[in-house]
């Protein structure tokens, strides 16, 4: 059994509804208008979702569609290696919390896990922006 990894929790407050948040959070064609990694799309091919990503092409997999605001995914990168990314919306009055789990990878620097860190910063404000508006 393999130690537990490092782990972050990042979150945004966002001044909308949870089922307006999760319903725009959830559908991944809406993914690359908040999170700059998969800026280039989002496609379904054969029933499964690919990211173009500065990576290449990645399969993306999606928890289904739920009532308990659990956005959570998967991204298996071109290794093969699957990277398991938790995400959940919470209730917080009329608005909500979005919570977003960031796991250092086994060998990932302190600089990369950083980096990592900010980065998920920027696209979770983003999405706050973005549904603020």
């Amino acid at each position: 059994m393999s130690k537990p990894l490092p782990a972050r929790l990042l979150h945004v407050t966002i001044e909308r509804s949870i089922g307006d948040v999760y319903r725009f959070a959830a559908n991944p064609e809406n993914m690359p208008k908040w999170a700059s990694g998969l800026s280039k799309g989002m496609r379904l091919i054969d029933g499964k979702w690919f990211a173009d990503t500065p990576e290449g092409k990645l399969e993306v997999r999606f928890t289904p569609f739920n009532d308990f605001g659990v956005l959570d995914h998967e991204v298996v990168l071109a290794s093969g290696v699957s990277v398991f990314i938790p995400m959940r919306v919470v209730a917080n009055g009329n608005g909500c919390e979005l919570t977003f789990t960031l796991f250092r990878q086994p060998g990932m620097s302190d600089e990369k896990f950083n980096e990592d860190t900010a980065w998920v910063t920027r696209d979770l404000e983003a999405l706050k922006t973005l549904l603020e508006a």
